[in-house]
């Protein structure tokens, strides 16, 4: 397994992230029934000098998307989604998307010195292998972050043993709302001054 930035890949791994970011964010735009157009319009809307990516011959297995501050790293456009699932879906799935993945903020203020982890998601078949792990550590091991946070679902069990085993600390609950099919966001934070 090679642990690289996105942007170093000598293949565009657009799609292959892409797909992997519909499956993490599945919940959010299972709605469109539209999995390979949404998986088109984020292709175009990722901004890979934030992702890390684990690959094995060729193949993406694992992201992590690592920023200073909290809107992902997509950049969102709604001329694509028009484009792509067309002028009554693409103006529906645009500001839905926009609200969850870029406009959603932490409850509370982020350092200088904080790193946040974002739109972490491992392909199926590499799952339960310790890859998402052994990136997450590439990551924080190459950034120069003295504090690195995170969200997660209450409940995405998996995620949270996973940061867990990274030395994670939940550090705040937030209600969801209504309907969102989980009752918490979680909010974690691993502190490398103290490790």
């Amino acid at each position: 397994m090679e642990y690289l930035k996105a942007i170093d890949l000598s293949f565009d791994p657009r799609m292959q992230i892409s797909e992997l970011v519909v499956d993490a964010y599945y919940d959010l735009v299972k709605h469109f029934k539209k999995d390979a157009q949404i998986t088109r319009v984020l292709a175009q809307s990722l901004l890979l000098e934030y992702f890390y990516v684990a690959t094995e011959n060729g193949e993406v297995a694992s992201i992590i998307a690592c920023k200073k501050d909290k809107p992902p790293p997509v950049k969102l456009d709604k001329k694509i989604f028009v484009k792509h699932l067309g002028l009554i879906m693409g103006n529906i799935a645009y500001p839905i998307v926009q609200k969850h993945m870029v406009e959603h903020r932490y409850p509370f203020e982020l350092s200088t010195d904080t790193g946040s982890i974002e739109i972490v998601a491992t392909a199926p078949k590499y799952r339960g292998k310790g890859i998402a792990q052994g990136l997450a550590e590439h990551v924080m091991d190459g950034l120069s972050y003295e504090n690195y946070v995170l969200e997660v679902v209450d409940t995405n069990v998996g995620a949270i043993r996973l940061y867990e085993k990274l030395d994670f600390k939940e550090v705040m609950r937030t209600n969801a709302p209504k309907n969102a099919g989980f009752n918490h966001f979680v909010y974690m934070k691993k502190e490398l001054s103290n490790v």
